[in-house]
């Protein structure tokens, strides 16, 4: 591949050193580079439908005639690989992500590697994987309103300390209620996320399966619990302790919330379309876990 889009976070690249040093390898290397805004705005701009370039170019960089990218560099850590992956969702252009940050598990190319990194991609070095995303439908008395998620949805409080009540229901079953801090609906790529320090499971990336995990349950008994990718999720908002109206915020990857209220709901399922990851390491899963819990 040779077409690439960069995108940059400037809190973790602020005089935009990395975003030069790559900008300029890849040009060196007969590439092409065009530096995006992470929003959605941006790449609806860009990026058609069916993923190619579209006519009305307002993106610094961009001009008439460029080719259509074939990945998306992102620069800074697993937070800007997720929104970026919200945002990009449906281009099918697949993303690889440049640790700026800390601990990363989804950006997995780390800041002293960029040049190997980059020459395998120019020389199509690389396996592509697909990664399942939650759809979440929040709904109201009077609205519906949804959004998606590569990681994570999580519902936590939404003003003064209090215990949350949910109920949750499996495809329409009802499965339990739960009084607890928060509750978190994952992915196996989130499964290494808020899921994992909540005490969930730990899952293979690849697989396809649904985690449902409580935050600081207030009791001795509540578990994790893993779902197929096709069972469908619906968590009502009840009357909190002695009938008080509760108040709490989904968040979708942590960057997009939307407040619901008692009575209001939200479902949660498998969504229809993925988000594309490239892989450079050629280790297992399991290799890349042990080396990340060492660190």
């Amino acid at each position: 591949m040779e077409h690439f889009y960069l995108i940059t976070n400037e809190a973790k690249d602020p005089q935009g050193l990395y975003t030069e040093r790559i900008t300029a390898y890849l040009k060196k290397r007969g590439g092409s580079v065009v530096c995006m805004e992470n929003t959605a705005t941006a790449f609806d701009t860009v990026i058609s439908s069916n993923g190619e370039p579209a006519d009305n170019r307002s993106v610094s960089g961009a001009c008439h005639g460029e080719e259509a990218a074939q990945c998306i560099l992102v620069l800074g850590g697993d937070g800007t690989l997720l929104r970026a992956a919200r945002n990009v969702m449906g281009s099918g252009i697949p993303l690889i992500g440049i640790n700026l940050g800390t601990l990363g598990y989804l950006a997995e190319v780390d800041i002293g590697m960029i040049e190997p990194a980059l020459d395998q991609l120019l020389t199509d070095r690389f396996t592509r994987e697909e990664r399942m995303m939650l759809e979440g439908q929040v709904k109201k008395q009077d609205a519906t309103d949804e959004n998606f998620a590569l990681n994570d949805i999580v519902i936590v409080r939404s003003g003064p300390l209090q215990i949350l009540t949910f109920h949750i229901y499996v495809n329409g079953q009802f499965l339990n209620s739960y009084c607890a801090d928060g509750m978190i609906v994952a992915t196996p790529t989130g499964s290494t996320g808020y899921n994992m320090s909540a005490g969930g499971p730990i899952a293979n990336p690849g697989a396809e399966l649904i985690l449902l995990t409580p935050i600081c349950p207030h009791t001795l008994n509540t578990r994790s619990i893993v779902l197929a990718s096709e069972d469908e999720i619906r968590i009502e908002i009840p009357q909190g302790k002695d009938g008080q109206q509760q108040t709490v915020e989904a968040n979708f990857d942590g960057s997009h919330k939307m407040t619901l209220q008692t009575g209001d709901g939200i479902v949660i399922r498998k969504a229809l379309k993925t988000t594309g990851i490239l892989k450079l390491n050629t280790e297992s899963f399991l290799t890349v876990l042990h080396k990340k819990m060492s660190e």
